[in-house]
């Protein structure tokens, strides 16, 4: 029998029992933000860049993170409980925070509660054969379009687009028709040995694994360039990959246009992060 467990304000409790207290800031006003991690081998990965993401996150919402995951060493820790009150060798953990107590917009206080659950985890790192650019969702940019969850309807809709065109992934662009993100990843791009990848000021969300990658190339001396890029410069690239928490996966073919594979030094660069 599957055990079903979450962590509730750092309680462990059986997910069937569990009931959200009201009022909830989070469902009424969408006042917080959650983060997607995965557990691996006995360690959360990315935990320093998971925690830098929820610090800035928390200060632009004007809230305080809770002890219990105020520190990566922290977070980890506490976050090792669901896993192991799981009993699973691999998990893919939902953390979500939203501020504490009711109220209409003006907040009462800068006091955090948190849920955390769990779900099984198999890396899927298979190439992506059909992306095409979404035609009925853009991205928006916003104080917090770096964060995850003030913007997921974002989200929600460019999957159902997807889904809708029978594709493997769409690539969002905003406005002004630069390329921003993969509906739930960061694109990368390589062009003549050069790295890829739109700025924050597309609108994209600021990616753990994005910022591992950007942080690896640059110290390996390798060039990797963040900015305002058009769909014909992706368009125009020898190869092309998303990337996020969960997977690095190729991208195949963009609408028409087929892409290659990553060459030398970039497949070795990205094993392991």
């Amino acid at each position: 029998m599957e055990v079903n467990k979450l962590l509730f304000n750092g309680e462990l409790q059986e997910a069937t029992a569990f009931q959200l207290p009201l009022p909830n800031r989070g469902l009424v006003f969408g006042d917080g933000f959650f983060e997607t991690l995965i557990f691996m081998a006995g360690r959360l990965r990315h935990a320093g860049g998971h925690l830098a993401r929820m610090q800035q996150a928390a200060a632009a919402l004007y809230l305080t993170l809770p002890a219990a995951l105020a520190t990566a060493e922290a977070l980890e820790a506490t976050l090792a409980q669901l896993v192991a009150a799981q009993g699973r060798p691999a998990a893919r953990l939902r953390l979500q925070l939203w501020r504490a107590g009711g109220g209409l917009y003006t907040p009462t206080t800068d006091a955090a509660e948190w849920l955390a659950t769990a779900a099984p985890f198999t890396p899927d790192e298979s190439p992506l054969q059909q992306v095409a650019f979404a035609q009925e969702n853009h991205s928006v940019y916003s104080p917090l379009s770096f964060c995850k969850g003030p913007q997921a309807w974002l989200y929600v809709r460019a999957a159902h687009e997807r889904q809708q065109r029978g594709l493997d992934e769409v690539i969002l662009c905003d406005a002004a028709g630069h390329v921003a993100e993969a509906g739930a990843a960061a694109i990368f791009w390589v062009k003549d040995d050069v790295l890829f990848t739109p700025a924050l000021a597309s609108g994209c969300v600021a990616g753990v694994r994005r910022a591992a990658i950007l942080h690896a190339a640059r110290a390996a001396g390798l060039p990797a360039w963040e900015g305002l890029f058009r769909p014909a410069d992706l368009l125009a690239a020898d190869a092309a990959f998303t990337a996020n928490v969960a997977a690095v996966r190729l991208v195949r073919q963009v609408g028409s246009h087929r892409l290659g594979d990553l060459a030398a030094p970039w497949p070795a660069l990205l094993r392991g992060l």
